[in-house]
């Protein structure tokens, strides 16, 4: 579909109105679709998702400019603020979304912090992943009631590089396909399945799955203390699983109940070796997940490091469910 002739100048007119309403769940849940802010996390719904695109908003100049070039060099029409912005108008043209050129005063409209372009996407419809055998074929990231926007961008993010096969979102958690989560994914919303499950059917699926169920928590319970993650990575029953394993994260300020705790193959804690207090949550995701990964790829154990490590003064363990008032940092 070619790149729209006309500039939409009025913040007012329809198909704007109707995007910027995408920014209310229950509109996104009514239409069946959402919000992508930025050039990077739209780039990658063009790359990964093209097919599940629509209508794309990129930003011009209020001088249109007709010898403005765009990254391949030819002649446009438009003059795009700026040649990212052109080169994400050009392949999102090239994927068959409707680009629709706007002014600044639209784009604020839109999403006031979408850095130039914004898109409109069909809702993901993700379904866990399963291997040949029926059970899941890598490591998953799974979070309990994670409740702020940031954060929850920056974990998914953080699954993704540290490869795992899917994140899971349990119980009452912020909407994983609101704007500000997108955005704060870069994009790897759409690079892995990000899954909504009941507390209920996500244990369910644990218990399904073949993978080990580690719950990342300081405490524990007065029974059950938790393994400093250096000994972890030491287990065997770890090691040689090759990072096939479920890591359940709890609330950014209250953790993992006692309830979720007891169905844990394991709890493990992240030592530390400074004075900090704790980890935010986007963090200690980021720390246990890669020393996982890292761990499985390799095919070798953690058994070289100090698995008491973390015991002595100024190295308690670090709070993995976050502590209040923290909150993970994203670009």
């Amino acid at each position: 579909m070619p790149i729209s002739d006309e500039t939409i100048d009025n913040p007012r007119a329809l198909r704007i109105r109707r995007a910027a309403d995408l920014t209310d769940v229950r509109e996104r849940r009514r239409y069946g679709r959402m919000l992508v802010e930025g050039p990077q996390a739209v780039r990658e719904a063009v790359a990964f998702v093209p097919s599940a695109l629509h209508d794309v908003f990129v930003e011009v100049t209020n001088a249109p400019d007709p010898m403005a070039a765009g990254e391949d060099g030819h002649a446009h029409p438009h003059a795009w603020a700026s040649p990212r912005l052109a080169g994400v108008a050009e392949a999102a043209d090239a994927a068959g979304a409707y680009v629709h050129p706007v002014t600044s005063r639209v784009m604020h409209r839109l999403a006031p912090e979408a850095q130039g372009v914004v898109a409109v996407a069909d809702l993901p419809s993700p379904a866990m992943p399963t291997d040949d055998r029926g059970g899941c074929p890598g490591m998953v990231a799974a979070f309990w009631q994670i409740r702020d926007p940031g954060n929850a961008g920056a974990v998914i993010r953080v699954a993704d590089a540290a490869g795992c096969a899917a994140a899971v979102f349990v119980d009452d958690c912020v909407d994983a396909y609101g704007p500000k989560v997108a955005r704060s994914t870069a994009g790897s919303l759409f690079h892995l399945p990000v899954v909504h499950l009941s507390t209920s059917d996500f244990l369910g699926w644990s218990a399904g799955s073949g993978l080990p169920l580690i719950a990342a928590d300081v405490h524990g319970m007065p029974d059950v203390r938790p393994v400093p993650l250096p000994a972890l990575l030491a287990r065997r029953s770890v090691a040689s699983r090759g990072g096939r394993v479920c890591v359940l994260f709890g609330n950014e300020a209250r953790g993992l109940p006692d309830s979720l705790l007891v169905r844990a193959d394991e709890v493990a804690s992240i030592p530390m070796y400074g004075h900090a207090e704790s980890l935010n949550l986007a963090t200690s995701a980021a720390v246990l997940l890669y020393a996982l990964a890292m761990s499985g790829r390799q095919g070798t154990s953690a058994g070289d490091v100090d698995a008491g490590a973390g015991t002595g003064r100024g190295s308690a363990a670090a709070a993995v469910g976050g502590s209040a008032g923290t909150t993970g940092v994203v670009e």
